[in-house]
């Protein structure tokens, strides 16, 4: 009897296993994980960066080119970018979940991913509040819940606040520019159009079939905007190659500026950095 206890006893003192929990991804993927995943491959910088924001970032064991924020980031071995992965290199690293970008990774890298064995979890923003729930899900799958609902609600509350400061006010007409040559902006389902929509700002290439695509300096001249706003992390030089086109509106009224590419185009809760930089740059435009 005494063994008996004994043995009860023992088994009621062994740390009960983490229950299994599935989740599903943005392309409707169910994935089911027996526990928080410990080593993680992530296929874009952006997916890198929210990793290291909700304090997972040590779980992270491979990495896309360009994964340059936070610092540590450039310590983590690269398995490749959007244009071709190393997948042996992603085999041997042997991780519990592959994260991957829907719109910035290839879909056959995707498929033979998962055609090799491999847990992937596909993310797509689409509008700003994707940015906190794939905060909350990233911390869901890697067990980091506590960190990743305050930076999400602390995202919530910055754009929310954005958004009530901004209503209201007259809308101003935009090129966001991401490229000068060949000229290149984003279309209306961008998430980059999703923050002009906080400013009151209307993106005049909405209508654009892809999420960014090529444009012409014509189609600018025809359709006139009333501010440029241009992707860069050298603000002058951005702004400058706008200098002689003294025809369009924009540059007539010195409602060029610059936001920075990095914040603006990586969809992490940096991204509100740039919103309230962009926010500021259109009510000027508006005075």
């Amino acid at each position: 009897m005494r063994k008996v206890l004994l043995f009860l006893l023992a088994a009621f003192l062994l740390p009960v296993p983490a229950s299994a929990f599935t989740v599903v991804d943005d392309s409707g993927i169910e994935l089911r994980f027996e526990r928080p995943a410990q080593r993680v491959v992530s296929l874009s910088p952006h997916l890198t960066e929210l990793m290291f924001s909700i304090g997972a970032g040590h779980r992270l064991v491979g990495t896309a080119r360009g994964s340059d924020f936070p610092a540590e980031a450039a310590e983590i071995p690269e398995i490749g970018d959007s244009a071709g992965l190393d997948f042996e290199r992603i085999l041997h690293s042997q991780p519990d979940v592959v994260l991957a970008w829907g719109s910035g990774n290839r879909s056959v890298d995707i498929a033979r991913l998962r055609a090799l064995g491999l847990r992937v979890l596909v993310l797509e923003p689409q509008r700003l509040n994707d940015i906190a729930r794939h905060l909350r899900l990233l911390g869901d799958v890697t067990g980091s819940g506590g960190q990743a609902q305050a930076v999400a609600r602390e995202f919530d509350r910055r754009v929310d606040a954005l958004r009530d400061r901004y209503a209201g006010r007259t809308p101003v007409r935009v090129l966001f520019e991401i490229w000068h040559r060949p000229l290149f902006t984003v279309n209306g389902d961008h998430v980059i159009s999703k923050v002009l929509g906080l400013c009151a700002g209307q993106n005049i290439f909405a209508g654009l079939p892809r999420l960014a695509g090529e444009i012409s300096l014509e189609q600018v001249l025809v359709l006139d905007p009333d501010v440029i706003v241009v992707g860069s992390e050298a603000d002058n030089a951005g702004v400058n190659n706008w200098a002689e086109f003294s025809y369009l509106r924009a540059v007539r009224t010195g409602s060029v500026f610059a936001v920075s590419a990095d914040l603006i185009t990586r969809q992490t809760s940096r991204i509100v950095e740039a919103a309230e930089r962009m926010c500021a740059g259109l009510d000027k435009a508006r005075r």
